[in-house]
């Protein structure tokens, strides 16, 4: 019989990335993608395990299918979670048939299939990032395309690298094929992820070749914009940003993890940055790249931060004006180093912190939108507010999908996820656009 497989995906792009890689393994063998875990024989949940409100939110997932999953079902739990804690979730939660980790992934179909039960595989981590078959849903015009796997930097507060092994970065060759994979599929805009995209070569080619990948990944046709997230600031080169000048699909948009400016915090987080080169990156990508729009993430509250270090990270938020910047609380880890530090800051502490921070943030936010009142930008087409009245939710090639601003516009016609349109702004909100289409393309 056809054995229908349900797949409830939590956490990063990169878990996501893995959930369509399992799902074309399994479609290969014969079994069935399901709509519902009600409709499915077997559950699969892929945990995010990376900090705590992460691992609640996946345990809760994993009590919901066990409730689901009766006498005839079968429930996989895979991921970083299971991969980090697997020994104490197989004793906490008798209900799960079978734990794997984050190298099982190409076992896993053949156990689901033998019917095998028992604890976790001990899959083997491989050298190269091998290239992957994926099965995107349908209606799919933006999705990622994993460049390497692991992480080979040691910062303080993460797990990462004990949960996903050292890095390995994918070939060119490879990554091309994927991306070819996804223009097939109708994927309109490509997001280069890893723990590290500027690291991306280094294992493989002895140096750094990220901007040599997107030469090659430019010339996939059929894909429009590529978004870089993950670049740290000492992988930003001027190889780096010449790419990003020349190449019309690369958007004017990277990610930068800065987590911190304060000397003394970057220290103690095992950074490689400083505040000094921080600021020096942030300053050449802007005389490089005027209109580089930079999102980053902040990281409040770490061990031994003091109030004049959060002032310096306000006056540097103040002084930079970052257009996308999130932040979050210190999450105390076991198994990281920062586990064993000094000086931990008591909770509410740290949330008034973050909570400062994005007040801050916010007033930013608002200012440069309203800067953008009156000019007209490219849009991608997400959704439709009201398909007759032709309202729609899009993205500017400065946002990525799901986590930074949107753009809402009446359009002229109708459009479907993945158009792309020209919209004038007239009206902004701290985190929001609105406008009219003025022109539209339809090469989907």
């Amino acid at each position: 019989m056809r054995k229908k497989i349900f797949i409830d995906t939590l956490g990063c792009a990169k878990n996501e990335y893995d959930s369509q890689n399992l799902a074309a393994q399994l479609l290969e063998r014969g079994c069935g993608l399901a709509d519902s875990p009600e409709d499915a024989d077997i559950l699969i949940v892929n945990t995010c395990g990376f900090i705590e409100a992460a691992k609640v939110e996946s345990i809760e997932h994993i009590f919901s299918m066990a409730a689901l999953k009766g006498e005839s079902k079968k429930l996989v739990v895979t991921g970083c979670l299971s991969e980090r804690y697997h020994e104490d979730l197989s004793k906490e939660i008798p209900e799960v048939d079978l734990f794997t980790g984050v190298n099982d992934y190409d076992d896993l179909p053949g156990l689901l299939l033998a019917e095998s039960t028992g604890d976790k595989v001990q899959g083997e981590v491989e050298a190269v990032l091998p290239y992957r078959k994926r099965v995107f849903p349908e209606g799919t015009y933006t999705a990622s395309l994993k460049i390497a796997e692991g992480c080979n930097n040691t910062c303080a507060f993460c797990a990462i690298p004990k949960i996903r092994g050292p890095y390995r970065s994918k070939r060119i060759e490879d990554c091309v094929r994927e991306a070819e994979d996804m223009a097939a599929a109708g994927v309109r805009e490509l997001v280069v992820i890893a723990q590290d995209t500027s690291y991306y070569g280094k294992d493989l080619y002895g140096k750094a070749m990220l901007p040599e990948l997107l030469h090659e990944l430019c010339k996939v046709e059929g894909i429009r914009w590529i978004r870089l997230m993950y670049v740290y600031d000492d992988g930003i080169t001027d190889e780096l940003i010449e790419t990003i000048k020349q190449e019309d699909k690369i958007c004017n948009y990277i990610d930068i993890p800065i987590q911190h400016v304060a000397d003394s915090v970057l220290k103690g987080m095992r950074r490689k940055s400083t505040g000094d080169s921080i600021r020096k990156t942030i300053a050449k990508l802007r005389k490089e790249i005027p209109d580089i729009h930079i999102r980053t993430t902040i990281l409040v509250g770490f061990p031994g931060e003091t109030e004049k270090d959060f002032n310096e990270l306000l006056d540097f938020v103040e002084e930079t004006r970052i257009p996308r910047l999130g932040a979050f609380a210190f999450s105390d880890e076991e198994g990281t180093l920062s586990y064993r530090m000094d000086g931990k800051l008591d909770e509410e502490t740290k949330n008034e912190r973050v909570e400062v921070l994005m007040r801050l943030q916010s007033g930013i936010s608002e200012s440069l939108n309203e800067e953008k009142i009156g000019k007209t930008y490219e849009v991608m087409v997400d959704e439709a507010v009201d398909e007759e009245a032709c309202r729609y939710l899009g993205r500017t090639r400065y946002d990525a999908p799901e986590i930074d601003d949107a753009v809402e516009f009446t359009g002229t016609t109708s459009h479907q996820p993945g158009d792309i349109v020209f919209v004038n702004v007239a009206d902004s909100s701290e985190y929001d656009l609105y406008g009219e289409e003025v022109s539209h393309e339809f090469t989907k």
